[in-house]
């Protein structure tokens, strides 16, 4: 065993804090635009529908909404009927869903080392969370979701559509420091493929900015 002095920090990616640092700064902005588009996505809202039928089917259980930011999604699961809890990596956007449903249970944390038990889920939500996670570090979340999850448990994952790298200086009114990236199907199909999961569904529809896309996944019951 090393010495303390010798031991190296156990340190976070530097984009986890680029993103916690930008969202808890646009939170309450954030917050009044996103629940306004949500209400603009009839084809998302039916994914989510399809995604709660088939958690139902299945027996059901607790559900995580992660990147849940203010907290609309996890409600909106709930209102399906599920057990939904909402799990972000921004505390002031904890704080505002918290605020918000306080009925809804939701904590800080991070999809790349969720703390949560494995197999303890029976389905994940991952609403347009992925886009600031570079691209080399999904497999790290991908396993964390197939860790997490229950066997045959299920997945629905919304995100953008491209090819580009973005770095924008604001967004929603503020300045920003993270990232975002826009991510072919195929590519997200594949990730998801080699983390142990089978892709049942896709969904392509335009979006308000970029085009967005949605997969419909599940764990394999003998794992």
């Amino acid at each position: 065993m090393c010495k303390p002095i010798r031991c190296p920090a156990v340190t976070e990616p530097a984009f986890l804090e680029a993103i916690r640092s930008s969202y808890d700064t646009v939170a309450e902005d954030y917050a009044k635009l996103v629940t306004t588009l949500f209400a603009q996505e009839p084809l998302g809202r039916a994914m989510l529908s399809a995604f709660a039928e088939i958690v139902h089917a299945g027996g059901g259980g607790l559900v995580a909404d992660v990147g849940c930011g203010p907290g609309h999604v996890t409600e909106h699961l709930a209102a399906l009927g599920l057990d939904a809890f909402g799990i972000d990596l921004s505390p002031r956007m904890v704080e505002i869903a918290a605020r918000t449903y306080p009925e809804r249970r939701f904590e800080v944390g991070s999809m790349t080392a969720l703390d949560l038990p494995d197999g303890q889920l029976a389905g994940i939500v991952a609403w347009w969370s992925i886009l600031h996670t570079p691209p080399e570090s999904l497999p790290v979340v991908f396993a964390e979701f197939h860790r997490t999850l229950a066997p045959g448990g299920h997945l629905v994952l919304g995100f953008h559509v491209g090819d580009e790298h973005l770095r924008p200086e604001t967004s929603y009114g503020h300045p920003v420091s993270y990232d975002a990236y826009l991510l072919q199907p195929d590519l997200v199909e594949k990730l998801l493929t080699e983390a142990g999961f089978a892709v049942t569904a896709r969904l392509h529809a335009d979006g308000q900015k970029w085009p967005q896309a949605c997969l419909l996944a599940h764990t394999y019951a003998d794992d």
